[in-house]
């Protein structure tokens, strides 16, 4: 049988009880350094309260230490990843293979898995092969690849646990070989603290200065959603479906997990013999989840079939939210929407408008389909299409108490020879206590005792009394002790942590590490930052080590950017894939407000838009 792991981002320690609490199977965390979100970070105590808490229903706690480390923090690094050890971790996401060493190196027992970031840039079944040969255990593979691609991988590398992204904001570039950020600000999206240079506007013009798109937001894509493919992963062979928004605040986790969960429920329930949930525990939930409600760019299921049109969000970066109709009638102050939903005060609304620019607007006052702005927006006219992005009413339903999760016992209460037990598996608590015959019957007595299991993650589906051990009077107080030390005995066997990982045999093969051409000719896009990384390079046989892109700062032939999105294609000129033949002359050129250019090439044997700075 194999287990599905749904995997949410969690900000902070509420947000990582809150996944857990709407059916998280893992959450991901960021420690307070080294974490590929530089503004996510946790400190190591609260880490452990999470992992305690995440135990108790069988679900794990993955911290992410998925940075690029210079040479001067590497000292700092190990001491962090044995905290983190101590305090329960399940799985450490990395990029940097220093670090691999250092923990292979000095950690032999630890207790959590590896798992390789998708800073690693795993697109291939060599690199995923690769990965696996130094000791990780799970790969998350680029968010770029296609449900094809993912059932290749494995069907080639079986034993490797892949992680797919289902959901959440998309990085243009492949991740891990991103520079532009660093280019533009000193901001090193390898170093967690990317500008978002994707989500800005550029013009695009031709080698004859002919402008093609002018201040378009033309790297900007939608926000994945895979709610409705998440068999077709299944099937592929991917094992974690992970949320992406480890900025995200507490509403959007609690929002986005509930609606994932219950679909992940639904694959099982459908092929029970198949599937099983990673962690244990039944959610009740006091909401319909609805993904259009919290914040999102648009939808697209990206590359997962191949290709695909209107991936990319050209007029806003920003979050346009739910379609809710389309303006009737403006009267004054005020006007009329057609359509089914209904508004509530404070409702926040934003719409299109013909400059390609989104607009956005507060409802004072809502009387039916009729609203009041704050301020009438200045470019709304009849007939626009309008957008919600703050549901007041919905925002107020998530801040209350959404969900509870419970894990389901029966537990069984008899007699030992001198006093009464408790069980549940194979826990048992005792009590003595002479056995002394009941006056009355003791059965409802021991039944509503046992029971009360108040706050913690259990709930008792069914007491089984054998040995006739109702025919004895207990008092209640024994009956509260036995069950307060056979829960604590439960909750503390569900927070141990596994066992540490034994790396795989490599059996002194030398692989070859090109797994892309642009790595032959770039090597800083192997992303070596400190010397216990060269030294592991050399070791892998990799001919040409050369320093990081953040550590060098005089690298020739800036390419900042592999995508597969691809300019050219979404405007309608792909001619191999039917397209317009352009009347431009390439290469052409992005350029941003401050006059900074950027060249595109557009490599289409490999289906791959290149982005490089243009002296």
């Amino acid at each position: 049988m194999k287990s599905l792991e749904l995997l949410a981002p969690a900000k902070n320690l509420e947000c990582g009880i809150a996944a857990i609490d709407h059916g998280a199977d893992a959450v991901y965390i960021g420690a307070g350094k080294f974490g590929a979100r530089a503004a996510a970070g946790n400190s190591v105590e609260d880490i452990g309260e999470l992992c305690r808490y995440a135990h108790r229903f069988g679900a794990r706690v993955h911290v992410t230490v998925n940075t690029i480390v210079y040479e001067h923090e590497m000292e700092d690094t190990m001491a962090l990843m044995k905290q983190l050890d101590q305090v329960g971790v399940d799985a450490l996401l990395l990029q940097d293979m220093g670090v691999l060493s250092g923990i292979i190196e000095e950690m032999p027992d630890r207790h959590f898995q590896l798992h390789a970031s998708t800073q690693c840039d795993s697109r291939s079944v060599e690199k995923v092969k690769w990965l696996h040969s130094l000791g990780f255990q799970r790969v998350v593979l680029a968010r770029e690849l296609s449900a094809e691609e993912i059932a290749r991988i494995h069907a080639a590398q079986p034993d490797v646990e892949l992680e797919a992204f289902v959901h959440g904001a998309l990085c243009v570039s492949y991740s891990g070989v991103c520079y532009a950020s660093q280019y533009c600000f000193h901001r090193s999206a390898n170093r967690g603290e990317c500008a978002q240079f994707c989500r800005m506007k550029f013009d695009l013009s031709d080698s004859d200065g002919h402008v093609i798109e002018r201040q378009r937001y033309l790297l900007s894509l939608k926000d994945m959603n895979r709610i409705d493919s998440l068999k077709e992963l299944v099937d592929a062979g991917a094992c974690s479906f992970k949320i992406e928004g480890r900025l995200k605040d507490v509403a959007y986790v609690k929002n986005v997990v509930s609606a994932y969960s219950q679909r992940l429920d639904k694959i099982v329930a459908e092929n029970p013999k198949d599937y099983c949930r990673a962690s244990c525990g039944q959610v009740e939930y006091h909401f319909e989840p609805n993904l259009q409600k919290t914040f999102n760019r648009g939808f697209t299921s990206y590359f997962l079939h191949g290709r695909q049109t209107d991936i990319a969000s050209f007029d806003t970066p920003k979050a346009m939210g739910e379609y809710v109709g389309m303006v009737k009638k403006i009267r004054g102050n005020s006007f009329n929407v057609a359509g089914t939903a209904t508004f509530a005060n404070g409702d926040g609304l934003c719409f299109i408008n013909a400059e390609h620019e989104l607009e956005g607007f507060r409802v004072n006052k809502a009387v039916g389909n009729r609203l009041f702005p704050m301020r009438m927006p200045e470019h709304l006219k009849p007939g626009t299409g309008l957008y919600r992005n703050n549901d007041e009413a919905f925002e107020k339903l998530m801040a209350g108490k959404t969900a509870e999760r419970k894990i389901n016992l029966t537990m069984a209460y008899g007699l030992t020879d001198n006093g009464f037990w408790l069980a549940a598996g194979k826990h048992k608590a005792t009590v003595v206590f002479e056995h002394q015959p009941a006056q009355k019957p003791q059965t409802e007595n021991i039944n509503r005792q046992l029971t009360k299991l108040g706050n913690t993650p259990y709930r008792c589906e069914r007491i089984e009394i054998v040995d006739e051990a109702d025919k004895y009077f207990i008092p209640s107080s024994l009956l509260a002790d036995l069950r307060r030390e056979l829960i604590e005995q439960l909750q503390t066997d569900a927070e141990r942590t596994g066992v540490a990982v034994a790396l795989t045999d490599k059996n002194g093969v030398k692989p070859n590490l090109t797994w892309q051409p642009e790595y032959s000719k770039y090597p800083y896009l192997y992303n070596i930052a400190n010397e216990s990384a060269v030294k592991f390079y050399e070791q892998e046989n990799l001919k040409d080590v050369a320093p990081a892109y953040e550590v060098d700062g005089n690298v020739a032939n800036h390419l900042v950017m592999q995508c597969r999105h691809c300019i050219r294609y979404s405007l309608g000129f792909c001619v191999k894939r039917g397209g317009r033949k352009p009347t431009w002359r390439e290469p052409l050129f992005l350029t941003l407000g401050d006059g900074r250019r950027f060249r595109l090439e557009f490599k289409c044997d490999e289906c791959q838009m290149n982005i490089y700075v243009a002296k």
